[in-house]
C-alpha cells in the first residue's frame, strides 16, 4: 500500500469552505480512480492559518499515475486552489505502509 501526502495552507477563515471545495473536487476524483482504497484529510488551526494534510491510499504507482499523472510527484491543483490556499506547493510525498495495528488494547 502506498499513502501520498499533499499539504496546503488557507487563512483559518477560509478553512470550512475550502474543506467543502475539497471535498467536492479533490476527494471525488480521488475516490473515483480505480486502485484508490481510501482518502482521510487532518486540519489544524494554527493562529490566523489553516493547515490540511491529505492522504489517500493507493495500491500501486499506475493507480497514483492515474489520478496525478506521469509525474506523481507534482501536485494536482484545481482552480479554485488558488483562490483558496495562500501557497500552491509543487510536489507531494509518497510513502510506503509498512505497518497497520489497528487494534487498540483496552
Amino acid at each position: 500500500m502506498i499513502v501520498r501526502v499533499w499539504r496546503g495552507r488557507t487563512r483559518a477563515a477560509d478553512a470550512e469552505r475550502y474543506l467543502a471545495y475539497l471535498e467536492a473536487t479533490g476527494v471525488r476524483d480521488l475516490r473515483a480512480t480505480p486502485g484508490n482504497r481510501g482518502v482521510r484529510i487532518f486540519r489544524r488551526l494554527a493562529g490566523d492559518e489553516a493547515e490540511f494534510m491529505l492522504c489517500s491510499w493507493w495500491e500501486s504507482s499506475q493507480a497514483i499515475a492515474a489520478f496525478a499523472g506521469p509525474d506523481v510527484e507534482r501536485a494536482r491543483y484545481y482552480p479554485e486552489d488558488a483562490v483558496f490556499l495562500l501557497e500552491l506547493e509543487p510536489g507531494v510525498r509518497h510513502y510506503v505502509q509498512v505497518l497497520e495495528a489497528t487494534d487498540v488494547a483496552r
